[in-house]
């Protein structure tokens, strides 16, 4: 993926959620969160809440970094809301979680004719969710130690929004 490319998804991510800031408010029904996720991996996104701090996220993405792959992770996520509770319009919860990661490919270089690696996750992030809309925005950086065929480091990030259901 080039740089224009990017450059036009997130311009149109943008517009989009300037021009629903007027739809209804998010609110706690509002569990289910579908959107895209920008980077290393670039794809779909979801997430679901299952409490007011707790959530399982997943993500089913083409890696175009060390691998041109197919990526799928999943992640068991809490959510800190304290650090930045001033934040207005809207909520900055600080959020960290436990995952896995299994990236597929027709052949890895460097891993003998491997079509899968395996690995766990540890994702940190920024979920910044609006009040007046169901729309939240998020930045990650996952490290992921990988553990089939080889155990080996490699790390994730994106940013990403997700329209709330």
């Amino acid at each position: 993926m080039n740089f224009n490319k990017i450059l036009v998804t997130v311009l149109a991510a943008l517009f989009l959620c300037s021009s629903l800031q007027t739809v209804k408010a998010q609110k706690s029904e509002n569990k289910i969160g579908i959107g895209v996720i920008i980077g290393e991996p670039t794809g779909l996104s979801l997430k679901a809440w299952t409490s007011g701090t707790t959530a399982f996220d997943a993500g089913l993405a083409w890696s175009l970094g060390r691998y041109d792959a197919i990526n799928i992770h999943a992640d068991y996520l809490w959510h800190s809301f304290k650090p930045f509770s001033e934040i207005d319009p809207g909520q900055l919860p600080i959020y960290y979680g436990v995952g896995g990661r299994i990236v597929f490919a027709d052949d890895f270089p460097n891993q003998g004719g491997n079509q899968a690696i395996i690995g766990v996750r540890g994702p940190v992030g920024l979920n910044y969710l609006l009040d007046d809309a169901p729309i939240g925005l998020f930045l990650e950086v996952a490290p992921i130690l990988n553990i089939v065929p080889e155990t080996d480091f490699d790390v994730d990030g994106a940013i990403g929004i997700r329209f709330y259901l």
